[in-house]
C-alpha cells in the first residue's frame, strides 16, 4: 500500500490544471490567476503626500524659517500648484501630489494656524522627503506585480485592480459532482427505519468544497445496484470535471463503486492508502482527463480524506501549487502501535500561552462523526513512534 504522502504524489502526477479563461475582476475572488500581471507604471506613480498638513521647501527649515503663508490648498486627486515662494507653504491632503518646489511635510498636529500662516509649534526636526511616500518606492513600472498561480484574495484584487486590468485570466472553475451510495441512506428530511441511516456525507463535502472556492456542484445519490451506479457514472463523467464519491470502495458484497469506475473507461491508479481512518481510498482518472476519488463512506474517514487528498487536488486542476500543511505542537503525548499513519482529530485554543499547541480529540471510531464538531481539525501521526509533548506535527484544519 501507499503511503500518504506517496498517495498524494500519486494524484498530483495525474492532473493537469483545467483550461483558463476571462473572469471580470468584480468575480475573480477566490479564483487563481494564470497569467503574469506587471505594474502599468510607478507605484506610487508619484511623491505622494503621507500626511495631513503643509509642504515647504525644506531649503527655508534650514535656514531657519518657522512660519509659512499659506498660499494654497491640494487635495488628493488635483493638480498642485507649485510653490511660489520659499517663505510660502501649500496646505496638502494625505494621497495629493507633492507640489514642485517643496520636498517636506509637516504634518497638521505640529501646526498652529492664525490669519493665513502656519507656524511650526511642535519643532523635533525635520528631513527630506518627511511624510512623503516617494514615487516607485513599491514597484516600478513593469515589474512584477502577480504571478500566475496566485490565489486571488483581497490584497491580489485590489492590485490587480490598481494595475488597470478590468479582466483577468484564470483557472476554470471545477465542476464537480458529488455522489453518494447506499440503500441505507435516507435524507435528513424523509422518514427513516430502523434500519437505516441519515445521508450526511454529501452535505459535509459539499460544504467543504463550497466554503474552498468550489460553488460549481452537482449532488446525487445512487442505490447499491450495479447497472444503476455506471449508469449514474457514466452520465456525470460526460459533464463534469472531477468526481466525489463517498461509500462503496471497500470489500464487502455491496462494495460496487471500483467496478463501476472501471466499466466506465476510468483508469485505477490506486486503490488503499497506508493510514487510518480512510484506508479503503480509491482515485483513478476517467476518459477525459477527469480525477475521481472514491473515499470511503464512513464520515470520518470521508472528510479526512476529502481534506488530505481532493482540496489539494483541486488547487492544482486551478493552476496553483498547494501550500504545505501547518505545523503545530502537540499537547499531548502520543504513542503510536500500529502500521499504519494516524490522522486524528484535534482541537486548537485550549492553551492561550501555547498558540501553536493542539490537543488530540480522538474519535471511538471512523463512523463517529459527532466527535468532529467544534474541532480545528486533524494532525498526521507516523506510525510506530512515540511522540511527546511540544512535537512538531502535521496539522490540516477542516
Amino acid at each position: 500500500m501507499l503511503t500518504p504522502a506517496e498517495a498524494a504524489a500519486a494524484i498530483a502526477a495525474e492532473l493537469r490544471p483545467l483550461a483558463a479563461e476571462r473572469c471580470a475582476l468584480s468575480a475573480a475572488a477566490g479564483r487563481v490567476l494564470r497569467e503574469d500581471l506587471d505594474a502599468e507604471r510607478d507605484q506610487p506613480p508619484f511623491d505622494r503626500v503621507a500626511m495631513d498638513g503643509v509642504a515647504i521647501a525644506l531649503e527655508a527649515y534650514a535656514a531657519g524659517r518657522r512660519s509659512f503663508r499659506i498660499a494654497g490648498t491640494v487635495a488628493a486627486g488635483a493638480p498642485p500648484p507649485e510653490l511660489p515662494a520659499a517663505d510660502a507653504c501649500l496646505e496638502v491632503m494625505t494621497g495629493a501630489m507633492l507640489p514642485a518646489g517643496t520636498d517636506v511635510v509637516i504634518p497638521v498636529e505640529a501646526l498652529a494656524v492664525r490669519e493665513g500662516v502656519a507656524t511650526l509649534v511642535e519643532d523635533g526636526g525635520l528631513g527630506r522627503f518627511q511624510n512623503v511616500h516617494r514615487r516607485g518606492l513599491d514597484a516600478r513600472a513593469g515589474s512584477r506585480a502577480l504571478a500566475a498561480g496566485t490565489r486571488l484574495r483581497a490584497p491580489e484584487l485590489a492590485l490587480a485592480a490598481s494595475v488597470g486590468r478590468g479582466t483577468l485570466l484564470v483557472g476554470a472553475e471545477p465542476r464537480i459532482a458529488v455522489v453518494s451510495t447506499g440503500d441505507e441512506l435516507v435524507g435528513p428530511d424523509l422518514p427513516l427505519e430502523p434500519w437505516q441511516i441519515r445521508r450526511s456525507n454529501a452535505y459535509g463535502i459539499a460544504a467543504s468544497l463550497t466554503l474552498h472556492g468550489y460553488p460549481r456542484l452537482t449532488d446525487l445519490h445512487l442505490p447499491d445496484d450495479p447497472a444503476a451506479i455506471q449508469q449514474g457514472l457514466a452520465r456525470l463523467l460526460e459533464r463534469h470535471d472531477v468526481l466525489v464519491l463517498s461509500g462503496g470502495v471497500s470489500a464487502g458484497r455491496f462494495d460496487h463503486v471500483p467496478a463501476a469506475l472501471e466499466a466506465c473507461g476510468v483508469r485505477r491508479v490506486f486503490h488503499k492508502v497506508a493510514q487510518r481512518p480512510g484506508k479503503p481510498l480509491w482515485f483513478g482518472i476517467g476518459p477525459a482527463g477527469q480525477p475521481v476519488f472514491a473515499l470511503p463512506g464512513n464520515p470520518v474517514s470521508t472528510l479526512v480524506c476529502l481534506v488530505r487528498y481532493v482540496l489539494p487536488a483541486l488547487v492544482r486542476l486551478s493552476g496553483a501549487t498547494p501550500p504545505a500543511p501547518e505545523q503545530a505542537a502537540l499537547a499531548d503525548a502520543y504513542e503510536s502501535r500500529h502500521a499504519l499513519t494516524a490522522f486524528v482529530p484535534v482541537d486548537r485554543g485550549r492553551h492561550p500561552d501555547r498558540p501553536t499547541a493542539v490537543s488530540l480529540h480522538p474519535t471511538h471510531g471512523s463512523g463517529d462523526f459527532t466527535a468532529l464538531a467544534g474541532t480545528t481539525g486533524f494532525v498526521e501521526l507516523a506510525p510506530g513512534r512515540r511522540l511527546e509533548p511540544g512535537a512538531p506535527v502535521p496539522i490540516y484544519t477542516w
